[in-house]
């Protein structure tokens, strides 16, 4: 099969396509023909050799850990799903590929309202949104604060605080964004120097909850601007999280949660904005647009 893969670690030139054997489901999995794979941040650190120490990074390593496509074999002792049923989930790595085995307990039925390019960039911005703001306390009422909010994950996050009810949320963006986050229900306030008064003028009662995808001065501004601590997290830095008094994210992805997220999407409570869908041979230059830092929405590639 065709995948993006690499045979060395590096820049974006290091990721080519590749023919590599298939996959086969073996118990407790399915084989899924995947039609798009979503673009994260997490791919990019393992093209650069970075892996959490469960990760066997043996060449070639096939990146990407969210998918969505066609089941077209299902293992021994799998219940619930067919070949045939169209399904997105998440894996850590080996997305980029024409096909991709996956425990059946890490896949959900795709929506039938879903796009296949959405479907495969929306598991791991869904379960990291989710995560962070249940562990933040989001509930009705809140004013919540969310860093880099017109990114992939920012988008996500502003309309899931929205869909569990919170009252006002501010998101932080340059002034190039700013018209996008009003239309997804965010009140923008812009980035760098002053912002901390920025957000405290829009929010005059305080902020109850701070998200961070931003970065460290990111984190420090919501320190600033919420009361309790416990009710900030962030998604980039943890080590100065620790110097803070900041809680750490915890582990959470599950099949449970990516379903309460599909429901949310179908029934049009969740929206996600496509900055650019590239084919899979041109994975290189979907890792060097995403490394720019710029941009809103989700990356994705396409299969054939």
């Amino acid at each position: 099969m065709k995948a993006a893969a690499l045979s060395s670690f590096g820049g974006p030139e290091v990721l080519t396509l590749t023919e590599v054997p298939e996959p086969r489901a073996g118990a407790g999995t399915v084989r899924v023909r995947v039609r798009a794979a979503g673009v994260q941040h997490f791919d990019t650190g393992i093209r650069q050799g970075w892996a959490p120490p469960s990760v066997d990074l043996t060449f070639p390593v096939i990146p990407g850990n969210e998918f969505a496509g066609v089941i077209d074999e299902v293992g021994e002792g799998v219940t619930g799903f067919s070949v045939g049923d169209e399904v997105l989930g998440y894996t850590t790595t080996k997305s980029y590929a024409q096909y991709v085995v996956a425990p059946a307990d890490q896949i959900v039925p795709k929506p039938e309202n879903m796009p296949w390019d959405v479907a495969g960039g929306f598991t791991a911005n869904g379960l990291g949104a989710h995560l962070c703001l249940k562990e933040m306390g989001v509930h009705p009422g809140d004013t919540v604060l969310i860093h880099a909010a017109a990114g992939a994950l920012g988008t996500f996050s502003v309309q899931l605080a929205r869909a569990w009810g919170a009252t006002t949320v501010i998101g932080t963006a340059s002034e190039a964004n700013h018209d996008y986050l009003r239309s997804i229900g965010a009140i923008p306030v812009t980035y760098g120097e002053g912002l901390v008064e920025r957000v405290r003028a829009v929010a005059p009662d305080g902020v109850d909850a701070a998200m961070d995808n931003a970065g460290p001065d990111a984190l420090r501004a919501s320190v600033e601007l919420v009361a309790d601590k416990n009710r900030i997290r962030t998604m980039l830095s943890d080590e100065v999280a620790e110097e803070l008094g900041v809680p750490l994210l915890g582990p959470g992805r599950s099949a449970e949660r990516l379903a309460e997220l599909t429901e949310l999407y179908a029934k049009g409570l969740i929206k996600i904005h496509i900055r650019q869908a590239y084919p899979l041979e041109r994975a290189a230059d979907a890792h060097r647009e995403l490394e720019t830092g710029h941009g809103r929405g989700k990356i994705v590639l396409t299969v054939d």
